[in-house]
């Protein structure tokens, strides 16, 4: 499947964005509902990071958040929807949906100059303040280091799990 590719270093960053959460979804595409909801980790103190459910509610929320840090930079409205803890197919759209709504908020910003790409300050909850590209460089390692965890879930026999209700 050939896609085409958008210009610019904006336009690349969003680019590996979707290829990194396109990866996530070839994974939840070979699991079972199931093994999806099962409770791996049962020691974390981390609730976004108990099961392969809970960590795509995490990553999909966080996408959101990113999108919100980089519209309010901008001056443009913000949405930090409610995500609900998803089914395997509900987590798939939810992926797609924050990554529409990303791409949206970065239309017409494709090819920034470093210039202008650098001079965006953004403030984090957690610290740091990020420029646009450092904030999405962060974006894109986020749903890597996630996807890496899941693969650990299924991997590892420490995770193989438990389910909720036992």
């Amino acid at each position: 499947m050939s896609k085409t590719l958008r210009k610019g270093g904006v336009g690349a960053m969003m680019d590996e964005y979707e290829r990194a959460a396109a990866d996530l979804s070839v994974l939840l595409g070979r699991i079972r509902d199931d093994e999806f909801e099962l409770v791996r980790d049962v020691e974390t103190k981390d609730e976004g990071c108990r099961s392969i459910q809970t960590v795509l509610q995490h990553v999909v929320r966080a996408g959101y958040g990113y999108a919100a840090y980089i519209r309010e930079a901008y001056g443009i409205e913000a949405k930090r929807p409610d995500i609900p803890l998803p089914t395997r197919l509900e987590a798939l759209a939810q992926l797609e949906k924050m990554l529409a709504y990303t791409a949206a908020t970065l239309e017409g910003k494709w090819e920034l100059s470093d210039e202008a790409i650098m001079a965006v300050r953004i403030p984090s909850r957690w610290g740091p303040v990020y420029d646009l590209e450092q904030l999405l460089e962060h974006a894109i390692v986020h749903v890597l280091r996630h996807r890496r965890q899941i693969e650990r879930f299924l991997t590892e026999p420490r995770f193989a799990g438990r389910h909720a209700d036992r």
